[in-house]
Formats: structure tokens, C-alpha cells, sequence
């Protein structure tokens, strides 16, 4: 990392566990400072505090509710307050609430609940911080969706985490679109199938670090990277 990026800041929601957790730990060991947020207060500091000495950088715990508007003010008015700076923005925090269930039956408070995390969590979070993210030099905005999410690979069942993370695509191209001439890059990635609490009960078996990766590349992109796509392991995949 060369001197221009020391003290680049990232924030990662829903990185007490699985992959912000590992997304957050990556970002640290390459010198960012992390704002590692989660709903619970008391997993975030617990997280920050173990993932701190063995990254050798600086992981700051910060309370957020993505699906609480206010929760979402507060916790950007804390991070204007210190460090009062941010160069990446990782839309990690999500919710699968009703995986399994038919679109034909639908349960409408549970796509309720999906959209609520996945979509407008993470759409009112980086409208929040956008003034901030302008500041940057280098800023990024990574969302994490799933091919559930991509029209192109999209099936029947779990119409609320399918509905959600499609709507989280788009907003990614509506953002990359519209921020492109202000030096961000904003892209979606899909993580795969990987052995977290929620996919490993469902027999997935790609290793944590590498469901990351693919999401810390898009990170870190340098200033010629592409902009208003979805990855998944650092290769274009069809939304």
C-alpha cells in the first residue's frame, strides 16, 4: 500500500460474522482502517477486538441497524464525527427470511423484512454517506447480492431474498451511472455458495476466505476498474 492510501477508511455492515467478518479481517491486514458494524453493539466490539491484533490495524466497532432508518443516522452521524472520513463502503448486511417459500404463496412480511435489510438498508446507508464517499480520492461501493438476485440466473422459490438482491443490482447500475464522472466505482458482487451461518446449514461448502476475496478485489480496485457490474470471484457475471 503505498503512502497515498494509508488511513483509507472502509465500513462493512454486518461484519460480526461469516463473510464481513472475513471481508472486514482482509481489509484490515491490507492496511484500511475498518468500521466494523453490526446490529448487536456488544458482537461488533467483541469482533473488532479479536479481528485488531491480529490484523495490526486499526477495527472500530460501530452499532447499525440497516433496516432501522434511524439507526442508519446515527450511526453516519458517529462516523462523520471520527473518523470523519470514508473511501469504501461494503454492503454486506443481509437477511435470507424466506428461503424456501413459493412465489405462488408468498409471505409478503417476510419479503417485507428482505427488502427492508437488503435493499433499503443498504440504499438509504450509502445515500447517507455519500458526502462523505465524495471526499474520497478512491471511492468504492461494494454490494453484495447473490445470482439469486440475477434475472439472468433467476428460478422459482424465495421470492423476497430474490426480489431484494435484484433490486440491490439495480441500484448499483443506477449508482454507477450516476457517480461514474465522480471517480467512483460501484459494483455488486455475488459472494457464491459459501459455508456461512446461513449457507452452510444449506450444505455449501466454498471456504469463507474465498467468498470474500472476490468482494475485497472489488474494494480495492484501482482508479481504472470497472464500474457498474456484478462479479462473483473477480469475474463478470450476467445480472
Amino acid at each position: 500500500m503505498s503512502e497515498e492510501d494509508n488511513g483509507r477508511v472502509a465500513l462493512v455492515t454486518g461484519a460480526n460474522r461469516g463473510i464481513g467478518r472475513e471481508v472486514a479481517r482482509q481489509l484490515a491486514e491490507r492496511g484500511y482502517r475498518v468500521l466494523l458494524s453490526a446490529r448487536d453493539g456488544e458482537k461488533a466490539s467483541a469482533a473488532a477486538e479479536e479481528l485488531a491484533p491480529s490484523t495490526g490495524a486499526p477495527v472500530t466497532p460501530l452499532t447499525l441497524d440497516v433496516a432501522d432508518p434511524q439507526s442508519i443516522a446515527e450511526a453516519a452521524e458517529r462516523v462523520r464525527a471520527e473518523p470523519g472520513r470514508l473511501d469504501v463502503l461494503v454492503n454486506n448486511a443481509g437477511i435470507g427470511s424466506d428461503f424456501g417459500v413459493a412465489g405462488v404463496e408468498p409471505d409478503f412480511a417476510a419479503i417485507q423484512r428482505a427488502l427492508d435489510t437488503n435493499f433499503y438498508g443498504a440504499y438509504r446507508l450509502t445515500i447517507e454517506l455519500l458526502g462523505m464517499l465524495r471526499e474520497s480520492k478512491h471511492p468504492r461501493i461494494v454490494n453484495v447480492s447473490s445470482g439469486m438476485g440475477g434475472v439472468s440466473e433467476m428460478g422459482g422459490w424465495s421470492p423476497g431474498y430474490r426480489v431484494s438482491k435484484a433490486a440491490l443490482n439495480a441500484m448499483t447500475r443506477i449508482l454507477a451511472t450516476e457517480l461514474r464522472d465522480a471517480g467512483f466505482l460501484v459494483n455488486s458482487a455475488c459472494p457464491g455458495f459459501v459455508n456461512t451461518d446461513m449457507g452452510g446449514p444449506m450444505g455449501a461448502t466454498k471456504p469463507v476466505e474465498d467468498g470474500a476475496g472476490g468482494i475485497v478485489w472489488l474494494a480495492t480496485l484501482p482508479d481504472d476498474g470497472p464500474t457498474g457490474g456484478f462479479f462473483r470471484d473477480g469475474k463478470p457475471v450476467a445480472f
